[in-house]
């Protein structure tokens, strides 16, 4: 497990940014390996909604590694999975779940720095401290900083920013090996936290080349909402029987359904997008 843990970490270079397109199962692990990628990551939005939870470690820690074990079944490559806040009440239980993920097989986690349902954020001295709980297993650790989250970037950008590097100094001094900035949709800003985090700060989708250059070395898309626009379509059309009946079911892409001889070519229209979406991604996009 070590050298996936080294494999993982090297994928993140300057210049060669590691594409992420974050799945929920073995399924979608499957369809994105099969597209290219380098490596795997899990959503814990994907992974939640997937098994009909809500986010926020609503999904039990236990479920999280039958899920990893499923995925790892599936692929050789190294897989990353969103812990959410660490899945612990203080650093001392985080490390004990981040070192559960490792055993488990994971080459990294993705954390954040606020706990399930407050808005607030933790204080730096507290989130470090869980940083480094998490960090010092020996994990990839990408640590997510919500300074951004819900806050006025036209009038603020400036002071976002600043809190934005202070956390990510932290953070960095605390073991992590990447840094990710949700809510963080403009250039000048992005450009100002890449240039000066001591961390690498990952893209989305949705950059254009010119932001992109700016510096990240690893970029994410949060797949599920895209794969289940497109499955709810197909469903949609499926659905229709007779003189303009239809038929409600629940589509949940993890979990093989039978309610219609339909619904396996949702599963591959799902899945096909997912591919498409990771196979259209390349290094020039962000170079």
């Amino acid at each position: 497990m070590t050298d996936k843990i080294a494999q993982f970490r090297a994928l993140h270079v300057p210049g060669d940014p590691l594409i992420l397109v974050n799945i929920w199962d073995a399924g979608s692990a499957k369809a994105v390996a099969a597209a290219g990628a380098k490596a795997i990551a899990t959503g814990s939005y994907g992974v939640a909604g997937a098994q009909g939870r809500a986010d926020g470690e609503d999904f039990p820690l236990e479920d999280v590694f039958e899920n990893l074990a499923r995925i790892l079944s599936v692929t050789d490559l190294p897989v990353t999975i969103d812990m959410e806040s660490g899945y612990g009440a203080d650093a001392a239980a985080v490390g004990a779940s981040v070192g559960r993920a490792k055993a488990a097989g994971a080459a990294g986690i993705n954390m954040e720095d606020r706990l399930p349902g407050v808005t607030e954020l933790l204080s730096i001295g507290e989130a470090q401290h869980r940083y480094r709980a998490a960090a010092d297993t020996g994990i990839f650790v990408n640590a997510r900083c919500d300074t951004f989250r819900g806050q006025d970037i036209a009038k603020d950008g400036g002071a976002l920013v600043a809190a934005t590097l202070e956390r990510a100094r932290a953070y960095a001094d605390a073991g992590a090996g990447s840094l990710f900035v949700p809510f963080l949709l403009d250039p000048k800003c992005i450009g100002e936290i890449c240039e000066a985090s001591p961390l690498p700060h990952p893209a989305r989708q949705g950059r254009t080349d010119a932001q992109a250059t700016r510096g990240p070395r690893r970029r994410a898309d949060q797949s599920w909402p895209s794969a289940m626009g497109r499955g709810n379509d197909v469903a949609d059309g499926a659905g229709r029987t007779g003189a303009g009946r239809r038929r409600t079911r629940l589509l949940t892409p993890s979990v093989d359904q039978s309610v219609t001889p339909s619904v396996p070519s949702v599963r591959m229209n799902v899945f096909s997008r997912l591919a498409r979406m990771a196979s259209t991604w390349s290094s020039s996009d962000c170079p």
